[in-house]
């Protein structure tokens, strides 16, 4: 399950905005250009080590957006049973503005569908406007908050939902 990349990836049902954009799996080679977009982009990045147990796990889908060899962003998911999380997402400042947050959220949610996911949850800093609007865009509602979640600085962090129909 967790080695299987979605169909519609597989198929390049997305479409092609920017040219040799691919959106794939993400391979241990790509750790270190995606932890140079974690550590400027987030105030509490991940650490290596967290995204190499993750790619071990069946139970998550980590992508990029490849662009002619160079990642451009990732995107994390997993999923118990038919519960998912969408746990990152994040792209490189130099490629922002160009739908590849959108395509990777795409992916992901395309994977936690086919992984036979119903609800997919997230948490979002409550400042992050532009990210919110991102994800209420793809039909995520705010659905809770948790008081004081993010350190440097200190925020609340909304908790958004978005349901899957799944047959």
């Amino acid at each position: 399950m967790g080695t299987a990349v979605p169909a519609r990836i597989r198929s390049g049902a997305y479409p092609q905005d920017m040219r040799g954009l691919e959106i794939r799996k993400m391979r241990s080679a790509d750790l270190p250009q995606v932890m140079l977009i974690e550590l400027a982009t987030f105030t509490m990045p991940w650490s290596e080590s967290t995204f190499r147990g993750l790619l071990r796990r069946r139970d998550s889908e980590l992508l990029v957006a490849d662009v002619s060899g160079e990642i451009a962003g990732y995107a994390v998911l997993w999923a118990v049973m038919d519960q998912g999380e969408l746990g990152n997402v994040a792209v490189d400042e130099s490629f922002r503005g160009k739908g590849i947050g959108t395509k990777l959220i795409r992916a992901a949610l395309d994977s936690a569908e086919e992984r036979g996911v119903h609800e997919v949850f997230l948490e979002v800093r409550r400042s992050n406007v532009r990210a919110q609007d991102l994800y209420r865009s793809f039909g995520f509602l705010e659905v809770g908050r948790r008081k004081n979640y993010y350190l440097e600085p200190l925020e609340d962090a909304l908790v958004m939902k978005k349901i899957i129909n799944v047959e």
